[in-house]
């Protein structure tokens, strides 16, 4: 049985369709806050189980019977390590035989303020004595393009990364990975740097969108203080916002480049280009 946490969310709904194409719907457990939004889920034959990574009294009965745990990281950042903890407790618990986790690029040396719950997260996974593998996401091609609209209307993309290369890939091709390696064997202790087969600078994400739409779209850059006002402009909490910017000002520095092709190797196909990427969303 293989459990998938946070399946209603973008990734965790990619993952458990990518399950779906090898393994037997009967054999998978959508784990969700809310189970009441995961019913086209439910429909597909998998097992829709709730589990709320604050309620520890959910998480114990939702991985009943499972082998293998795919733990997708919390959204709540500064919460995370806590919420986290809950569910690697109810882990070791019910016997899981491999927790697969989905951390952060160069997770063990990245600067990056974003990785410090990933640090503590790997550190409690290893100090629990699971099996377990770390799944160490570069950035989403998503994380730019959910945001192109106003992109477009203003003519600019903003940012604090200079030239710095982001090794983007898909959130689908983050999802193939993870659903490749749960039904792997011997994937215990091993650790996955996941990164887009090319890399891009913000200027050439800029060039691309003026390219598909005609427009004039230019990057602009500046300050990482000034870049995290914008963000709280535009009604980003002023913490995240300042995490948001450190992102950037670490790229400029190739926290978010990685040409080893880990990720491609996995999934056995290129990764998406970023000027899909930009066609789906525009």
């Amino acid at each position: 049985m293989i459990v998938v946490t946070a399946a209603s969310g973008q990734l965790g709904r990619l993952v458990v369709q990518e399950l779906l194409k090898s393994v037997p719907a009967a054999e998978i457990v959508a784990a969700v806050r809310s189970p009441e939004k995961a019913k086209d889920l439910a429909s597909t034959g998998v097992q829709v189980r709730e589990l709320d990574y604050t309620k520890p009294e959910t998480i114990q009965a939702a991985l009943a019977g499972v082998k293998k745990l795919l733990l997708i990281s919390s959204n709540a950042v500064g919460s995370r390590a806590a919420e986290h903890k809950n569910v690697i407790d109810a882990a070791k618990k019910v016997g899981v035989e491999l927790i697969a986790y989905t951390s952060i690029l160069h997770a063990d040396t990245t600067p990056m303020i974003l990785a410090q719950e990933h640090k503590e997260t790997e550190a409690m996974i290893k100090a629990s004595g699971l099996p377990y593998v770390f799944l160490r996401n570069a950035w989403n091609t998503e994380n730019y393009t959910a945001n192109i609209a106003p992109v477009i209307q203003h003519g600019a993309v903003l940012g604090s990364a200079k030239d710095g290369k982001f090794s983007l890939a898909a959130r689908a091709d983050y999802a193939a990975a993870a659903a490749k390696v749960l039904t792997l064997d011997n994937q215990a202790g091993k650790i996955y740097e996941l990164a887009g087969d090319v890399a891009y600078t913000l200027a050439d994400y800029a060039a691309e969108i003026a390219k598909q739409t005609g427009k004039t779209i230019v990057y602009s850059d500046m300050p990482e203080s000034d870049y995290a006002k914008v963000l709280v402009s535009v009604g980003l909490p002023a913490g995240f916002a300042s995490v948001l910017a450190d992102c950037d000002t670490a790229a400029s520095k190739g926290a978010l480049f990685d040409d080893s092709k880990t990720l491609s190797k996995l999934i056995g196909r290129a990764t998406t280009p970023i000027a899909k990427s930009i066609k789906a969303a525009l």
